[in-house]
C-alpha cells in the first residue's frame, strides 16, 4: 500500500510540475505577444486585426516539437547520397503529374514565361515540389504557428517579423481562415512565407487579387516573379549532366570561396569557369546538350567521383534561393526537363 501511495504522490506531483510549467509557459508566451502588438501597431497593422488575432492564439507544442527536430546543421555530419532523394522526388509518378499539369496550363504558362522568362517547366517543377501540383498546401493554423515559433526564440529574427507580415495579409482583406499551410509558416501553392507572399505574389489571371490558394494561374505568376527578382536568366539553362574523366584534378578546381549564406551548401561547388573551359578539361555532356561557350559554370558531384556530375549556371544559384539545398534544387531542375521532355 505504501508504495502504491508513493507512485500515486509521485504521478500527482509530476502532473502539478506539468501544469505549473505549462501556465508558466502561457504567461510568458502572453507577456512576449504584448510585445508584438507594440512592434506591430509601430509598423501599420490595424488595431482592428491585432485584436481578432492576438487575444485567442496558444501555444502550439507540435510546432515547437517540428521545430527542434530539423537538422543542426553541423560540418561534420555526413552528406547523404544524391540518388535516393532523386529517386523518390524525380519519380515518374511527378513527372507524369507534372506533364498532365504542364499540358493543362500550357496557355497561361506561355504567356507567363513570355512576359517573365522564366521557363514554363521551371514553374511546373516548383509546383511540384512545394505542394504536389496543389495537391497538399498544409493545415496548420499560421497566425498560431509564427506566434509559436517566434515565442519559443530559436528563430525569432526571421518568425516574428513572419508573424506581423502575416497580420499585414489580413489587413490587405485575406481572411483568416485561409491563412492555412505548413508548420513553419509557408502557405498556398508556392508554399511562400507572409512576407514573400506581400513582395512577390502576382495577379496573373486578373481578377485584382493575388490569389496563391485558389488561383493556378496566380501560384504559378508568383513562382516566376520570385525566380525574376532573384535573378534569373532568360535563356540559360539551369545546369548540365555531365560526365568528368578520371584523371580530372579536382584540388584545383576547389572554391576558396566562403558564402555567408548556407555555406555547407556552396562549399560543394568547384570554382567558376566558362563551359568552354570546362570542355577542355574533358568535362562531356551526357546528352549532348551545352550551354553557350561563354556561360558561367561551377561543378557538383553530389554522389561524388565516377557518378554523375552536373554544370551549373548562375540559374541554378536562382533555385538555391527558392530553397537552399543542393539536393532540392538539383531535383527541380531534373524534374523541370522531364516535365519539358
Amino acid at each position: 500500500m505504501r508504495k502504491t501511495g508513493a507512485v500515486l504522490l509521485a504521478a500527482w506531483l509530476a502532473v502539478g510540475q506539468v501544469g505549473a510549467a505549462s501556465a508558466q509557459q502561457e504567461a510568458g508566451f502572453r507577456a512576449y505577444l504584448d510585445q508584438v502588438r507594440a512592434r506591430a501597431q509601430r509598423e501599420g497593422v490595424s488595431a482592428r486585426t491585432l485584436n481578432s488575432v492576438l487575444p485567442g492564439l496558444t501555444v502550439n507544442p507540435r510546432v515547437i516539437e517540428l521545430d527542434r527536430g530539423q537538422p543542426g546543421g553541423s560540418s561534420s555530419s555526413s552528406i547523404p547520397a544524391f540518388a535516393p532523394y532523386k529517386a523518390r522526388h524525380v519519380d515518374a509518378a511527378r513527372i507524369n503529374r507534372g506533364r498532365r499539369a504542364y499540358q493543362a496550363n500550357r496557355s497561361r504558362l506561355a504567356r507567363i514565361e513570355a512576359e517573365t522568362g522564366v521557363p514554363e517547366s521551371i514553374m511546373v517543377a516548383i509546383w511540384g515540389h512545394e505542394t504536389n501540383y496543389g495537391g497538399y498546401t498544409g493545415d496548420f493554423d499560421l497566425a498560431r504557428s509564427l506566434a509559436t515559433l517566434a515565442y519559443e526564440g530559436r528563430r525569432r529574427s526571421l518568425f516574428e517579423g513572419e508573424f506581423i507580415a502575416l497580420m499585414k495579409m489580413m489587413d490587405r482583406g485575406i481572411p483568416r481562415e485561409r491563412l492555412k499551410g505548413s508548420w513553419a509558416g509557408a502557405t498556398g501553392h508556392p508554399q511562400f512565407l507572409p512576407s514573400i507572399y506581400l513582395r512577390l505574389a502576382r495577379d496573373g489571371d486578373g481578377d485584382g487579387n493575388a490569389d496563391i490558394w485558389n488561383s493556378e494561374t496566380d501560384a504559378l505568376a508568383s513562382i516566376a516573379n520570385y525566380f525574376v527578382n532573384a535573378g534569373w536568366r532568360p535563356g540559360q539553362p539551369w545546369g548540365v549532366a555531365v560526365n568528368v574523366p578520371s584523371g580530372f584534378n579536382r584540388g584545383e578546381m576547389e572554391t576558396r570561396t566562403v558564402s555567408p549564406r548556407c555555406p555547407r551548401v556552396f562549399e560543394r561547388h568547384s570554382q567558376w569557369r566558362t563551359m568552354r573551359e570546362w570542355r577542355a578539361m574533358g568535362i562531356a555532356p551526357q546528352s549532348g546538350r551545352w550551354a553557350g561557350d561563354d556561360v558561367m559554370a561551377t561543378l557538383l558531384e553530389p554522389d561524388g567521383p565516377g557518378r554523375t556530375a552536373y554544370l551549373l549556371t548562375g540559374n541554378y544559384r536562382v533555385i538555391l534561393d527558392y530553397n537552399c539545398s543542393n539536393f532540392y534544387a538539383l531535383s527541380v531542375g531534373l524534374l523541370a526537363d522531364a516535365v519539358a521532355g
